[in-house]
């Protein structure tokens, strides 16, 4: 029971943080990402899959349903986020210390671990 609970904490800590990301996209638009994926080369659509990364796959994670494969989909938003926004500087460290893409990271991690694990006992798919 334990690890259920703590399977659920994780879920939705992870989709509640990352979907206030995906409010302000949905509220400010795309604009910073789309100017991102352009300098490194991609096309300018690309940019809109931060809404499926940010707002449908937390939905997602949150529920329970699918949270799997909604985990890798936020796995993948995640590690673009840090390719495209720190590439250059992914040795950076900031003023206190910590790398600059500390929280992309600390995102990408919990992803991947929400895919290991599965999304526990107290969730739409139980798996």
């Amino acid at each position: 029971m334990t690890n259920d609970i703590a399977k659920l904490i994780l879920r939705v800590a992870l989709g509640a943080m990352i979907l206030f990301h995906g409010f302000h996209k949905i509220i400010n638009g795309v604009g910073g990402v789309k100017e991102l994926a352009v300098s490194a080369g991609f096309p300018e659509f690309l940019a809109y899959g931060v809404y499926v990364g940010e707002v449908v796959a937390p939905i997602f994670i949150i529920l329970g349903a699918y949270a799997r494969a909604a985990s890798l989909v936020l796995a993948f938003n995640m590690a673009a986020a840090i390719f495209l926004a720190y590439g250059n500087s992914l040795f950076s460290l900031g003023k206190h210390g910590a790398p600059l893409f500390e929280l992309p990271f600390l995102y990408f991690v919990m992803s991947i671990l929400i895919f290991m694990l599965g999304s526990g006992k107290y969730a739409l798919n139980n798996k």
